[in-house]
């Protein structure tokens, strides 16, 4: 097998100008470049990763930070994350950090300080721990999807808009009493959470409803939202509408109206925000992001950051668009069972 030796001799070059007009790193002739990279192909030369690396001082590896594998939103990110760095040759290593964890505090305060990746690229980060600030600590270029804004560069949908235009969505369709499902089930907020409960809150103000906000707290998944809204659906008094923090919570409480007899949308309109892959199959209204496009995009980020060191943090808020399905509808008097003197509050009690 050949080596960097044999295409060096051949081309009548030193191993280091070799190195360089293989790798792309450092300067050398076009002119050379050329005669280079032909010898190398008669040879069938394959270059070696760690040479490379050698010369390079660069890994060709991105670690990707995770909290959830399971979950659809997480697992199609990781999957544009994955196509976008095979198709520029790039390893990729995978840290499954669920939040609160003894894992998850391993992989912050010691696997990630080993740098053995070029550049990182973090899902779903705790605001709570300062957890993007202590990456940015480790001097490796870092992105981050559905992050919080601080010093580097972030991707992921506009969430306070998103909950504001599906709270409108129904209030403009005439329901007033409209619960939102999901998030603060735990005392550790996730941020996408809290800033999709706050667009929900700013358009029931906008909407004169604030006496009528109410949140019901449940785990951020489908079996969450169906045991939330069995609850909530089954008091005396209940909504006519709900805005879910997600599509898997939406389903869930489309699940909990049906096998309750409630009928989606005519007793019950629901919307949610993501365009799951399971949206169409429940005639779910939603705002439709696309994960994979935002972890297609992270990798972009990343890759002008390793190009460009002193390149400025870019922050990509991207605004969901509307899908309007069979989930919601006009409110309808007649199936309302909202007493006059309900007594709810945003804490969901009554």
């Amino acid at each position: 097998m050949s080596g960097i030796s044999d295409v060096a001799r051949l081309a009548g070059v030193s191993k280091s100008t070799a190195s360089r007009a293989l790798s792309g790193s450092g300067y050398v002739s076009e002119k050379t470049r050329l005669k280079v990279a032909a010898v190398a192909a008669s040879l069938e030369y394959v270059p070696s990763s760690n040479a490379a690396s050698l010369v390079t001082g660069r890994t060709r590896n991105v670690g990707v930070v995770i909290p959830y594998l399971h979950r659809w939103f997480f697992a199609e990110v990781l999957e544009g994350i994955q196509a976008a760095l095979l198709e520029r040759g790039l390893d990729l290593t995978l840290y499954d950090a669920n939040p609160g964890t003894e894992g998850r505090r391993r992989i912050f305060e010691d696997f990630l300080a080993r740098k053995r990746f070029d550049g990182l690229i973090a899902v779903g980060l705790e605001p709570e721990d300062h957890e993007l600030e202590r990456l940015l600590k480790i001097g490796r270029p870092v992105v981050s999807v559905v992050g919080t804004d601080a010093d580097a560069s972030v991707i992921g949908i506009d969430d306070n808009d998103a909950a504001r235009r599906a709270t409108h969505h129904l209030t403009s369709l005439g329901h007033e009493h409209i619960a939102f499902v999901g998030g603060g089930s735990s005392p550790r907020w996730a941020s996408v959470d809290r800033r999709r409960l706050d667009g929900y809150l700013e358009a029931m103000s906008e909407a004169g409803l604030t006496a009528r906000a109410q949140h019901i707290r449940s785990e951020v998944s489908l079996p969450g939202g169906y045991a939330a809204a069995v609850d909530l659906l089954g008091a005396r008094s209940r909504p006519t509408g709900i805005v879910a923090v997600c599509d898997e919570v939406a389903i869930g409480a489309i699940i909990a109206a049906r096998r309750l007899g409630i009928g989606v949308p005519g007793d019950l309109s629901v919307v949610g925000i993501d365009d799951h892959k399971y949206a169409e199959m429940f005639a779910l209204t939603t705002l439709q992001q696309v994960p994979r496009e935002q972890g297609r995009a992270a990798v972009e980020l990343l890759e002008a950051q390793l190009a460009d060191a002193d390149a400025e943090p870019t922050h990509l808020a991207l605004s969901a668009r509307l899908i309007v399905r069979a989930s919601t509808g006009p409110v309808d008097a007649q199936h309302s069972v909202m007493v006059s003197d309900a007594r709810t509050g945003i804490d969901g009690s009554v």
